[in-house]
């Protein structure tokens, strides 16, 4: 199981890379009761921003909605950066529930990918 998941995120990750250079990335880490995400500026290997649902001020509520509480900090974060322009890496994770509402938060808080 281990093998399959590393295998669909190498795939992933080296499909995007090969695409947006220059961009930071987007990286979202699902575990069952939370979700973290960090801006990873892969040439200098450094994270940028993270947010994560563990954080203070994000009120319990169910999973979807909190991964959209998230999305939307992480959006607010970047943009005070000044980084507008990320790619987006799901890793092993579906592109549905928790990282898609998680991503289509940070989309309407003005990131784009």
């Amino acid at each position: 199981m281990r093998k399959k998941t590393l295998i669909r995120k190498n795939r992933n990750r080296s499909k995007l890379k090969k695409v947006n250079t220059g961009k930071p990335r987007l990286t979202v880490f699902r575990s069952l009761s939370n979700i973290y995400v960090q801006l990873i500026d892969d040439d200098k290997r450094a994270t940028i921003v993270s947010a994560s649902s563990k954080e203070k001020g994000i009120e319990k509520k169910s999973k979807t909605e909190v991964s959209q509480l998230v999305g939307k900090l992480i959006a607010e974060r970047c943009i005070e950066k000044g980084i507008k322009d990320v790619y987006f890496d799901r890793g092993s994770y579906k592109y549905h529930g928790r990282v898609k509402s998680l991503a289509e938060a940070a989309r309407t808080g003005g990131l784009k990918f």
